[in-house]
């Protein structure tokens, strides 16, 4: 297969998030409101300057983007809803840089955010989809958990990964979280403490768990000489794919559609994986990191467990990872979960991270997975960004 287009020219900028909140009474509206203007205040920029926007949220309804172009007073030429979980930063980068490089947008924001009130996440499990709704929730087995655990259950029988192993991951991302003023997550996790936590659906416990909250996150896609005339600090965008429902034919999910498109990435960015700085999985579970450590290509099917031993995945450490603390400690706002970690990379190859700031940090990855749909998550995404200029 051909490589497609280089996505020579555009950048992204103006990263923002805002700080978690374990429950909200606010709206999805208010959040995302909320990341946009962040991102607008960052970049210089007037929301009448905006003539493309995109989003990802499942707590809009019954609103769309279409809706929130007129709660948010937007009018743009260009418009995008993608309800695509944790895939779905990366999908909104592919398509928004392509409209850019066509001319149908200048400058677009891309932005997702959820609320999270008492009861909006048990809401969102019963109609996630008409799986859940048929098949899951009617018998008692609403949401991921239970997925997760036989995910992770074969994942250890096939690959002897231990649960020291998936504790390393977690303990690792709240060091991590700690600098990120943002988090949920406010004390440091100890290997005991994730070891001895109570157990949810064996053999996942507390901590392997995400913490579902309310907040949002926003950047900006556009033309690499419109963040220079305005004096933007911007990373170029190397490389990126998407694949949807891909190993239909396998049993269990221990693969995901990156090693579908893998080669590509890695030819279209012209590097490889011991030229990332950075590394940004999304990580519901820490069984679904060791995945993508493995399909995007830092070490071979089924070694995840020992590369993991191996590495230092800490802010000062050999192998960053998760930088923000991820969704396992900095919290799961929804479909902004899927966005979580490409912010963060924006941050860091523009040198905005403060105190999650990796040195020297010029490239970097992030994949994302989402939308468990019955048995399976269906989508999957990744990103390479370049350092272009700094702040």
């Amino acid at each position: 297969m051909a490589l497609p287009a280089s996505y020579e020219g555009v950048v992204l900028a103006a990263p923002f998030s805002t700080t978690y909140q374990r429950y909200s009474i606010d709206t999805a509206h208010f959040w995302i409101a909320k990341a946009l203007k962040g991102s607008l205040d960052a970049a210089g920029i007037r929301k009448d300057e905006l003539d493309g926007f995109s989003v990802s949220s499942f707590t809009l309804f019954p609103d769309t983007a279409v809706g929130l172009t007129q709660h948010l007073g937007l009018s743009p030429a260009w418009l995008d809803h993608i309800p695509m979980g944790g895939a779905s930063a990366g999908v909104a980068v592919r398509r928004a840089a392509r409209a850019v490089q066509a001319g149908d947008a200048n400058i677009i924001a891309c932005v997702a955010g959820d609320t999270n009130h008492i009861d909006s996440f048990r809401q969102l499990l019963s109609s996630f989809s008409r799986f859940a709704m048929d098949a899951s929730y009617p018998y008692g087995y609403g949401g991921p958990n239970a997925n997760f655990a036989l995910l992770t259950d074969r994942y250890m029988t096939e690959y002897g990964a231990i649960r020291e192993d998936f504790g390393k991951i977690c303990v690792s991302q709240r060091d991590n979280a700690l600098k990120n003023p943002n988090a949920v997550m406010k004390k440091p996790l100890t290997l005991d403490q994730y070891l001895n936590a109570r157990p949810i659906a064996d053999p996942i416990a507390l901590f392997d768990c995400v913490m579902p909250c309310a907040g949002s996150e926003c950047f900006f896609v556009m033309r690499e000489e419109e963040a220079e005339r305005r004096g933007i600090p911007y990373a170029r965008l190397s490389a990126a794919i998407e694949r949807h429902n891909a190993h239909r034919e396998d049993p269990i999910q221990l693969r995901g559609g990156w090693t579908v498109d893998i080669e590509r990435l890695w030819e279209m960015a012209r590097c490889s994986p011991q030229d990332i700085d950075v590394l940004q999985t999304y990580d519901d579970y820490p069984v679904i990191v060791m995945m993508q450590f493995e399909d995007l290509g830092f070490c071979e099917k089924g070694t995840a467990p020992e590369f993991v031993r191996n590495h230092d995945l800490t802010i000062t450490g050999d192998f960053p990872h998760n930088t923000s603390g991820g969704q396992l400690s900095a919290g799961q706002a929804g479909a902004a979960g899927g966005f979580i970690g490409l912010v963060e990379a924006l941050r860091q190859v523009t040198g905005q991270a403060g105190g999650t700031q990796v040195k020297a940090a010029r490239k970097a990855l992030v994949s994302g997975f989402g939308m468990i749909n019955y048995d399976r998550g269906l989508c999957s995404s990744a990103v390479i960004l370049e350092s272009g200029v700094q702040a």
